[in-house]
């Protein structure tokens, strides 16, 4: 077995490679660039080798850096994780005449299935059913127009050498087509270095369903099941669950024998996936071949009891793989959920910043693949995944609960994540009920995510426990045990809660022993509180149901969080609150003629001129941040009246870009 290997990648994906090196007594490289040199996985390591500055083309991507990092700490073997350089054949080649081994499949199979159009055409040799389409690179807008045509839209614009979503437009006319094309070259070329597209049909409401292979060096390949991958955004995945609550047995055989048909006609070893798009119908059709591991391996994991990496390892030393197609057995459920940095209120637009605060819950069934931790930065170089959140459980309904749970208990400050959109996204009904497709998220929230919504007793819950907080408060400032059990009513039994502006009219009354119950109107609440002032995460048990509720202080009150839903909550005594309602609401100023980055990034492309008349929702100008490029449109009608953004232009979060005057 190795005797040390080096992960070249960074942050979860090289924390998970370590702890798996751990366990087989391996001892650890890390590779760090200029913003990750206080990075999680550069503390886990055994060793860690500076290579170069923030931006992955100077560091991550270098090829001769992380040889010769190989070099310098006498490291055998190298795991490349998933992403940069994961699945690039002159990478492998280089390790190869180096003489390091690459933990991943042969150089051939990592061509031929990087490629997404070569990839296409083996597959169809090799028998697998695959989308129709036109497998050639097409550059020219007339000719893409002329064989999208031909193929019927809507169509899909695809990188030949992408992945993670990047590089790919759905277009549903000629217009779309030809924006589509153009942003898609461009963030292929940005993020591969290879700017070469295809177009092939788009399935409508399709499910992505993706079979997980294993294959050795002595041509012994079998699968591990499905994975379904259907909630995206932006093509890129989001909620991933093994198994699909879609499948039925024959399907299941049918997509795992063509994967298995397509791993063995490359001569494949090694964990790979091959992706398909499954119809209303279970008519499944080949979409690619990733010769690497995945994001969402995990659930894999999970469901089989297999460490994926550890026989990555186990292979690349020529292990032979000891299970057979009928050893594997899927056991139980397991759901990932995606937690980014970006704020979903924004449409989605990446966050950066320092983690105030960072608190991963814990429990049973809970699994979190991370690589930050409290008091680091998120930075603009890389993607904005924070973690992966995995509940296990035995069912699919309790896994979700469980997922649920654990957001609520997920503890972030400092900059904006998605966990509130994560958890309206898994207690939704149809999530629930198993009806989704790869526009789920696109028919059910649109382009960005406001919130969720609570019930009306469950706001009346939170008015209750923010009460129960205050009196706490209270009780801890006279020097009280701060529990619930212990608290003395305050001298004023009449209260009255705000939840966001919705007024509630509380009581407290004598309870049984010295527990005192709120009344919310005529509604008694018997809570149990588990908090001291300063904590934030509260247990609370009503009615025999424990939930966990996130609280920040705010100057009157509380900001609440739970199930997704975030109030403020304002307690007020009586007079108080007549007083606070005589006083003058402030008017918040007008910032809809200022157009500002919502971001760190830079301007890849600038679409008005100063003078110019725009429209709502005409685009202004690509700024591109973490790998992706993004369209900032006009909010109102108007005039460019001053135009501080350039192509090429270093921009900082909240700088104004341009601004609008009247167009009347």
């Amino acid at each position: 077995m190795f005797k040390k290997i080096l992960i070249a990648n960074r942050g979860e994906i090289a924390c998970r490679v370590i702890r798996t090196c751990r366990k087989l007594g391996i001892a650890t490289v890390a590779v760090y660039s200029e913003a990750d040199a206080q990075a999680l996985h550069v503390r886990m390591a055994d060793e860690a080798v500076p290579i170069g500055p923030a931006a992955a083309r100077d560091s991550y991507l270098v090829i001769d850096k992380i040889i010769a990092a190989c070099r310098q700490t006498g490291a055998e073997a190298v795991h490349p994780g998933y992403g940069f350089l994961s699945e690039n054949a002159a990478f492998a080649t280089a390790l190869d005449a180096a003489g390091i081994v690459f933990i991943g499949p042969p150089m051939n199979a990592v061509q031929a299935m990087g490629d997404k159009i070569e990839s296409k055409i083996l597959a169809r040799k090799a028998g697998v059913s695959v989308v129709p389409g036109h497998v050639e690179p097409v550059s020219d807008p007339e000719e893409a127009l002329r064989i999208a045509r031909s193929i019927g839209y809507p169509v899909m614009v695809k990188a030949a050498a992408g992945g993670g979503g990047k590089g790919m437009r759905i277009a549903h006319d000629d217009p779309s087509l030809t924006e589509g094309l153009e942003r898609a070259r461009s963030e292929a070329r940005s993020s591969f270095g290879d700017d070469r597209v295809f177009l092939e049909k788009y399935i409508e409401q399709p499910r992505h369903i993706e079979i997980q292979v294993l294959g050795d060096r002595h041509g012994h390949v079998i699968h591990l099941g499905e994975r379904e991958c259907s909630i995206q955004r932006r093509h890129q995945k989001v909620i991933e669950e093994a198994p699909s609550p879609f499948l039925d047995e024959a399907t299941r055989q049918a997509m795992g024998a063509q994967a298995v048909a397509l791993a063995e006609a490359v001569g494949y070893h090694s964990a790979g996936t091959v992706e398909f798009i499954v119809d209303a119908q279970r008519n499944f059709y080949f979409l690619e071949m990733n010769t690497r591991l995945q994001v969402e391996h995990p659930v894999t994991e999970l469901v089989t009891g297999q460490d994926l990496v550890e026989w990555m390892i186990r292979i690349a030393d020529g292990e032979r793989l000891t299970l057979r197609q009928e050893d594997v057995t899927l056991s139980g459920w397991a759901i990932e959920a995606r937690v980014y940095a970006e704020d979903p209120s924004r449409g989605f637009l990446p966050s950066t910043g320092r983690l105030r605060r960072y608190q991963a819950p814990e429990g049973k069934g809970i699994r979190v693949d991370t690589g930050v931790a409290e008091g680091l930065d998120v930075s603009m170089f890389y993607d904005p995944m924070i973690a992966k959140l995995c509940a296990y459980a035995p069912d699919r309904t309790m896994a979700a609960e469980r997922l649920a749970d654990a957001l609520d208990a997920y503890v972030i400050r400092g900059l904006s994540h998605n966990i509130a959109f994560l958890t309206s996204l898994i207690t939704h009904p149809r999530f629930l009920e198993g009806r989704l497709t790869t526009n789920f998220i696109a028919e059910e929230y649109g382009e960005r995510f406001e919130g969720c919504a609570l019930a009306a007793e469950a706001k009346e819950e939170l008015a209750a426990v923010a009460l129960a907080m205050r009196v706490v408060e209270a009780e801890r400032a006279m020097a009280g045990s701060g529990k619930m059990h212990g608290w003395i009513p305050p001298h004023v039994a009449s209260w009255l809660v705000t939840l966001d502006d919705e007024p509630f009219d509380l009581t407290i009354e004598p309870g049984a022993g010295s527990s005192p119950v709120i009344m919310v109107g005529t509604r008694p609440v018997p809570l149990q509180l588990d908090w001291k002032p300063g904590r934030l995460l509260a247990r609370v048990e009503i009615g025999g149901r424990v939930r966990l509720v996130q609280v920040d202080r705010r100057a009157e009150g509380y900001l609440l969080t739970h199930r997704g839903a975030q109030v403020t909550a304002v307690i007020r005594t009586r007079k108080a609150a007549e007083y606070a309602a005589r006083m003058p609401k402030k008017i918040p100023p007008d910032l809809s003629r200022f157009l500002v980055s919502p971001m760190p990034g830079l301007i890849v492309s600038v679409a008005v001129e100063l003078g110019q008349e725009v429209k709502a929702g005409q685009e202004l100008c690509v700024l591109e941040a973490m790998k992706m490029e993004n369209v900032l449109r006009a909010e109102r009608d108007g005039i460019i009246e001053t135009l501080d953004a350039k192509p090429g232009d270093a921009v900082a979060a909240d700088q104004v870009l341009m601004t609008f005057g009247s167009t009347g």
